[in-house]
């Protein structure tokens, strides 16, 4: 069976994946954070993605799809052009978002992303807004500006702190600007097959940056970082090969607003996790800037 034929109908399976990737990328999550203490975010990135590549391609084959998808040339460029801002560049400024605000306040900048996806669909995709999903919005916006005030004697400095925010602002627009261009994209072509091709552009991106960085040296380097390697060997296969398929799935399969704010829950398991694995404090303003981020992202949900 193959996942892109139209006659697969199966009730709420957009929704389904969209909750599922929420969870799959909360693992990833902390297991990033912990990688990212000694891995260069660009190294990082580009080891999950090229593991998720080679992953890929034994699957497009189990599935009866092909790498070479007869698409034609402006879809090509679509894929590539979404891959590397998306994957390339968007998960590069994340994981450097991670490192700098935690996994705890990163599950909010996180929630930036549904505005962002809104935003985008509306431009491009032509869905619509209502006057409730412009309350969650402004509730997901309140969130962050709760976070720029924190208290508790583990807070950050100022300077990481707004950087962490501006980092994670950027990643969340650029992963939303890659995804709504490949929407419509996405609704006629093999689920696996945009995966596969967009995570070699990103790939490709990561190489083009490398190419030009003075520090490539130690950045690939940073890889074999001495007690780390499982963390980004698993977080990578969470992350990139099963939060990704899972990620798209839902896109496909439902309207791309009601996706990412499905999408969005992951906040709460990146939370929590936070908290329990990673040690996290969970003061006063995080507690109220997840449950208005949450509480944003339920009511542009279900409005």
């Amino acid at each position: 069976m193959k996942l892109y034929h139209p006659e697969v109908m199966i009730p709420y399976l957009g929704e389904t994946l969209s909750l599922i990737t929420a969870i799959t990328w909360a693992i990833a999550v902390i297991l990033f954070k912990k990688s990212g203490e000694s891995v260069h975010p660009i190294a990082l990135n580009l080891f999950k993605d090229l593991l998720a590549v080679m992953l890929l391609i034994p699957t497009i084959y189990l599935f009866g799809q092909s790498l070479l998808y007869p698409a034609s040339g402006s879809d090509y460029l679509i894929l590539f052009i979404s891959g590397a801002l998306g994957i390339g560049i968007a998960d590069t400024l994340f994981f450097k978002s991670l490192n700098l605000l935690g996994a705890g306040l990163v599950a909010i900048v996180d929630c930036l992303y549904s505005p962002f996806i809104i935003i985008l669909s509306i431009l491009f995709l032509g869905e619509d807004l209502s006057l409730i999903q412009v309350l969650g919005v402004l509730m997901i916006l309140s969130a962050v500006l709760t976070i720029t005030r924190p208290r508790g004697k583990d807070r950050l400095s100022r300077r990481n702190l707004l950087l962490g925010i501006l980092f994670g602002a950027l990643a969340m627009a650029a992963t939303a600007a890659g995804i709504v261009m490949v929407k419509p994209l996405l609704e006629r072509s093999p689920l696996i097959w945009v995966t596969e091709m967009r995570l070699i552009s990103g790939v490709l991106m990561l190489a083009l940056i490398l190419l030009f960085h003075r520090g490539r040296r130690d950045i690939i380097k940073s890889i074999h970082s001495v007690g780390r390697w499982h963390y980004t060997l698993i977080g990578s296969f969470f992350g990139a090969y099963l939060a990704m398929i899972f990620w798209l799935g839902g896109m496909k399969y439902t309207q791309a607003s009601i996706s990412a704010s499905l999408n969005q829950t992951n906040n709460i398991f990146i939370f929590i996790f936070a908290g329990i694995f990673l040690k996290e404090s969970m003061d006063s303003y995080k507690i109220i800037a997840i449950i208005l981020a949450v509480a944003g992202a339920i009511v542009v949900t279900f409005s």
